[in-house]
Formats: structure tokens, C-alpha cells, sequence
């Protein structure tokens, strides 16, 4: 027992010493992490917000004019330009200039007043679908909100203090009060870095022993094969935590993301997800000659993984075979741990499937991972 820890030893040891010597590899392992949090955080966003608006206003009247200092007023839309011709939307679509074009007619007041009902064009630049519609919820929601003032006004006048029947909806939005998409998003990286720093790594690092004729050195020495896999993934491993870590950090501490459940089990369970990433990287080896076919194969499985883990994508959106495909993904399983940990502050009671899951294919990639290894040498 002794002998086999003091092998294990001098395997991390020489491992740790070789990372040593590539400093550029521990600044981005370091540097990395920071950088994609930071990216997720602020630019990858789902929010829609100022969305540019131009008005053709050709009613020119009191409710039109109406229409448009509430545009003015909004949050989420900025009005950049007015035109006199309607012809004239167009072109401010083209060149990018505005995402939402309203066109308010001639007859638009004759019809408000005549009891009728008003219609407006509204066109959009559909070429960012999730923003598209939103905007147009916006102004569907702006629209109805001044319909809704002119008919209390009327019936007003008309002597019906009481108004319309109506049914008033009070949302309460639970785990992420504020909808804000850094609460989704930076809790996802935190998988993220883990699956890219181990897959990727771990498979550099015994390619690279295999490409440059030394693994073969190593054999012939006392060192078994299976402490030769331990030796040179746990300091990885290690990295991998440090790195969660800091997503961590930057999550409480630089966006303000509460963490409503239990840190143990997030790194329970980021522990378990280390060990699925690092038979991913074995098999990986297994396969690779070269540090770039590693490289090439590590990414080819993880970027479908993302796509398909509900990353930023929801999976009940996806096709009904493309979501069955999406329960293989060990990243799924992890994602909604750190998301329920993170946001609904939920326990084992309640995450128990996907740890289990997440346990399962943990087990069985890290073994076939070492069995693969052994059998190809």
C-alpha cells in the first residue's frame, strides 16, 4: 500500500512539474475561467432591452401623438427615428438602423373616435427571432395598455364610473425575482469549465506523453498503468476545482447570483461530474494519436453537448428525438443540479434523479475510460 501511494506520488509530482513548466497552460486554466464568466455573464444574454423603434405618423393627431411619447417613455423600446412616407420604413429595417417599424395611418383617430376599431402596421426585422418577438410583445403590450385608457376615458364621459369588467394578473416571479439572464447563464459555466478544463486536458496530457515517446518510458517503470491514469488526472481534477471555484467566487461576489442551496452538494456533485469529464478525456486518448486529433475529438463531443444540455437552448423546445438523444448528455444532468442548487436552493429530496444519473455515467465512463487506456497498451 505504501509503495503504490509513493508511485502515485511521483506520477502527480512529475505531472505537476511538467504543467510547471508550461506556464502559458496555467494562465489559461486560470484566466479562462474568469474571462467566460464575464462573457456569459454580461454578453450572452437573453434580455431584451432599447430596442430601436421608427415611427411613420401620418394620423398626426392627439392619439398618435400619444402613442409616441409612450414609445419615448418605454424601457425597452427607443424611438431613433420618425418619417413622413411610409416607403421610407424600409429602409431604416435594411440597414439595421431600427428592429421595429409602426406605421400609424391617416384614419387611425377618425376611427378611434368614430367608436370603431384602429389599426396600425407593424413590421419586424425577423432576422433575430427571440428578439423579434419579443419586441413585437412590447408594443402589442404598449398598444393595448393605450387602447384600453381611451375606452375607460369614453365610457368616463359617457357617465360609467365603474368601467369595464376586467381580471387584473399579479406575476410573482420565484428564484430569479429579477429575471435576469446572468442567474441562468453563470451557473451553467460553472459545468462548463469543468467539462472543457478535464475532457481537454486530460486527454492533452496522455497524448502528448504517447506523441512524444515517453509513455512507453513510463510503463517499463514500477508504476502500474491504472496509478499512471490516477496520477496525471487528479492534478487536473485539482485545476477543475480550483476553477469552479473561482466561478463561484464571481458569482456571489461580482454578479450578485445568491446561492439558495447547499455549497456541499454543488461540489459533491461537481466532484462526481469531474470524474464523468475525465473518462471523457481517457476515451479520448484512447483514440488520438496526435495532441490536435485530441483536441479535434474532445471539441467535436462537447460543443453537441452544450447545444443539446438546455445550456441556452430549452430542451422542451427541441425536436422529440433530439430530446431523447439530449438524456445521454452527462452535462444535462449536472446543469440542472447546478441550476436548482444555485436558483431554487432544492436539495438531494428533490435532485436525486440526476445525481444518480450523473453518478451512473461517472462510473461508467471513467471505467470503460481505464479499460480502453489498458487494453490499448
Amino acid at each position: 500500500m505504501h509503495d503504490r501511494i509513493r508511485r502515485l506520488r511521483s506520477v502527480i509530482l512529475k505531472e505537476l512539474r511538467q504543467m510547471r513548466r508550461n506556464p502559458v497552460l496555467i494562465r489559461v486554466l486560470i484566466v479562462a475561467p474568469i474571462l467566460q464568466v464575464m462573457i456569459f455573464g454580461y454578453a450572452a444574454t437573453t434580455d431584451v432591452k432599447h430596442v430601436p423603434v421608427v415611427v411613420c405618423d401620418q394620423s398626426m393627431s392627439r392619439e398618435s401623438r400619444a402613442i409616441v411619447q409612450s414609445i419615448r417613455a418605454s424601457f425597452y423600446l427607443d424611438l431613433v427615428g420618425h418619417v413622413q412616407d411610409f416607403r421610407d420604413l424600409k429602409p431604416h429595417l435594411d440597414a439595421g438602423h431600427a428592429q421595429l417599424a409602426l406605421h400609424i395611418p391617416m384614419d387611425f383617430a377618425r376611427d378611434l373616435r368614430r367608436g370603431g376599431s384602429a389599426s396600425v402596421g407593424l413590421y419586424l426585422d425577423g432576422t433575430d427571432a427571440v428578439t423579434a418577438n419579443t419586441a413585437a410583445s412590447y408594443m402589442t403590450a404598449l398598444l393595448q395598455s393605450h387602447a384600453r385608457r381611451i375606452t375607460l376615458a369614453r365610457l368616463s364621459r359617457a357617465g360609467l364610473r365603474g368601467g369595464l369588467p376586467s381580471v387584473e394578473m399579479v406575476p410573482r416571479v420565484w428564484y430569479n425575482p429579477d429575471l435576469r439572464s446572468a442567474n441562468y447563464m453563470v451557473p451553467g459555466v460553472f459545468g462548463l469549465i469543468i467539462m472543457v478544463v478535464t475532457t481537454v486536458w486530460t486527454s492533452q496530457s496522455i497524448v502528448r506523453e504517447r506523441e512524444v515517446g515517453t509513455l512507453e518510458q513510463l510503463l517499463v517503470t514500477p508504476v502500474r498503468p491504472i496509478e499512471l491514469l490516477v496520477g496525471k488526472s487528479l492534478p487536473y481534477a485539482a485545476l477543475a476545482l480550483i476553477a469552479a471555484m473561482e466561478i463561484v467566487f464571481l458569482a456571489r461576489y461580482w454578479f450578485g447570483i445568491p446561492i439558495a442551496g447547499s455549497v456541499l452538494l454543488l461540489f459533491g456533485c461537481a466532484l462526481v461530474f469531474i470524474l464523468t469529464s475525465l473518462g471523457m478525456g481517457l476515451l479520448i486518448s484512447t483514440v488520438s494519436y496526435t495532441q490536435q486529433q485530441a483536441l479535434l475529438a474532445a471539441f467535436f463531443l462537447i460543443i453537441p453537448g452544450v447545444l443539446l444540455s438546455g445550456f441556452m437552448f430549452p430542451i422542451e423546445n427541441m425536436p422529440w428525438i433530439i430530446q431523447q438523444v439530449s438524456y445521454l448528455i452527462p452535462y444535462r444532468y449536472f446543469l440542472e443540479i447546478c441550476r436548482g442548487v444555485f436558483l431554487r436552493g432544492v436539495g438531494l429530496r428533490v435532485l436525486w434523479p440526476q445525481a444518480v444519473a450523473l453518478t451512473v455515467f461517472g462510473v461508467v465512463l471513467f471505467t470503460a475510460g481505464a479499460a480502453s487506456f489498458r487494453k490499448r497498451l
